[in-house]
């Protein structure tokens, strides 16, 4: 990666530069990708019920992954004694925003549905950055002509109301929309917890149409392992992180933000693990709203778990590639 390393004689330090995401390199041609992850971003929050200001997520995240801006060398991790996200083996790009069309959510949703398409006709893993967690049903209808996708769903809120004063794809219905898709086989609800924006008929709705609902707590008393045994072993994953699946405490800067979360290292174990249960063929973050995250603690979180859950993806695909 020429001008992305110390090679060059350069520091390239965090507040120096272009924030794309990690400083990977931008690639505007989304007919041109070469790339084993591209990132999208979609700064879009029309589907916000109360606080807004998801629509710059991206921009925040990005900044805030410049902090970790590994390209020279990769990322080691001394617990686990890997290297992540090595230049020479992992190609990451920055595909840019897709288009959004001020109060248009019918048009905005299209376009981010474009952006993945493209990224996974490029054979990269779609990775986006919200915008708030409407966004993911453009993104898992962007999966139609792939294999069967089962959803993990990280979040503080079961996001399956149906149709709420006729509206059927703000950020409280993506998970209904997910369910009733052919190609997605089932769903992982985790952090599910206090009072919700989904009525109880929803929750009876989302087990029938296939969902397990673990609150933090239950979550918490049944442990990582017993946790990981409730998803599908094998399967094609589909990671949608809502940023207020944390506890407010490490991540205050959302719209709706919920006491009673995660910390980071559960779900970085969660994560760990779910990466060697199955592949992971997609990810979405969303609901970082920087306006709300005075210190930037939020998107720090989110830039670090992203690269994070990004280097274990590919680490465990080429192991699993080494193994065939």
């Amino acid at each position: 990666m020429a001008g992305h390393g110390y090679q060059t004689g350069r520091l390239n330090l965090p507040f120096v530069g272009i924030c794309t995401f990690g400083k990977y390199p931008y690639v505007e041609d989304w007919d041109a990708i070469e790339a084993d992850v591209a990132v999208l971003g979609a700064p879009f929050d029309f589907g916000a019920q109360w606080r807004s200001g998801a629509r710059m997520g991206p921009r925040a995240i990005r900044e805030a992954s410049t902090l970790f801006a590994f390209g020279h060398a990769g990322a080691y991790d001394h617990e686990d004694d890997v290297t992540y996200l090595e230049p020479d083996k992992v190609r990451i790009i920055d595909m840019g925003d897709a288009d959004i069309v001020h109060t248009d959510t019918v048009k905005s949703h299209a376009n981010i549905e474009t952006g993945v398409r493209a990224a996974l006709a490029a054979g990269a893993l779609p990775v986006v950055l919200g915008g708030d967690h409407s966004v993911n049903i453009p993104c898992i209808n962007a999966f139609s002509d792939q294999q069967p996708i089962h959803i993990v769903q990280i979040d503080a809120h079961l996001d399956f109301v149906d149709e709420r004063h006729g509206v059927r794809y703000g950020h409280g219905n993506p998970m209904r929309r997910a369910a009733e898709k052919p190609w997605v086989t089932g769903l992982s609800q985790i952090g599910i917890r206090n009072v919700s924006s989904t009525a109880r008929d929803g929750y009876e709705a989302a087990r029938e149409m296939g969902s397990d609902i673990v609150s933090v707590r239950q979550a918490r008393k049944m442990g990582t392992e017993a946790l990981l045994a409730r998803i599908p072993e094998g399967a094609r994953y589909y990671l949608t992180i809502d940023i207020d699946g944390f506890d407010p405490s490490i991540a205050p800067g959302t719209g709706t933000p919920s006491h009673g979360g995660f910390l980071y290292y559960e779900i970085l174990e969660l994560i760990d693990g779910l990466t060697k249960r199955g592949e992971v063929v997609g990810i979405d973050l969303v609901e970082v709203a920087p306006d709300y995250d005075h210190t930037g603690t939020t998107a720090i979180l989110a830039a670090q778990l992203l690269l994070n859950t990004i280097g274990r993806v590919m680490h465990q695909r080429e192991l699993r590639k080494g193994a065939a």
